[in-house]
């Protein structure tokens, strides 16, 4: 096994039992109202186990983090792809300067 194997179980298997064990203490079915005026509305709201509305906020969490991330460093792999595209152009201005200028070759004068 890798090191970075050992170091993702030692990380994920804690991460799972306390994962879990709160599911397991939070499994109340609980409300949640999107009516803040009128909470007894049935059409405006859901029930479902505390742990459920927990990892639903949290996965809502990542993907927002996630989203964001990737828009804010949009500028970076623009860079990148510039960058990339500069070096491959000084390479291949390079390599022929070099081809012209190998023994052997005479100087186009």
């Amino acid at each position: 096994m890798t090191a970075k194997r050992v170091i993702s179980i030692i990380i994920l298997v804690p991460l799972a039992v306390i994962l879990i064990a709160l599911s397991v203490a939070n499994r109340e079915t609980v409300a949640f109202t999107i009516d803040p005026f009128n909470p007894g509305n049935p059409a405006l709201t859901y029930h479902a186990p505390l742990f459920l509305w927990l990892f639903g906020t949290l996965l809502v969490g990542v993907v927002i983090g996630s989203v964001v991330t990737w828009l804010t460093q949009g500028k970076h792999r623009r860079r990148e792809r510039r960058y990339k595209k500069e070096a491959s152009q000084l390479l291949e201005r390079a390599e022929s300067a070099e081809k012209r200028h190998l023994p052997g070759n005479l100087p186009n004068n």
